[in-house]
């Protein structure tokens, strides 16, 4: 979870950036924030961990 949200904070500014394929870029920058992926990312596991819990009361 942390991976996937560092991930995408990290890559945002460069998302639709078309310029060089580098691997020398700063990690974290201004234009770093959480973007609309990392919602839905969030909004998946809290509902798969609703259902958990929901199977789990049921039986």
């Amino acid at each position: 979870m942390f991976g996937a949200i560092l991930g995408d904070m990290i890559g945002a500014p460069y998302e639709f950036d078309r310029g060089d394929k580098t691997k020398d870029f700063p990690l974290f920058t201004k234009g770093s924030e959480f973007t609309d992926d990392t919602v839905m990312t969030v909004a998946v596991a809290e509902a798969l961990m609703d259902a958990m819990c929901m199977i789990i009361v049921h039986f």
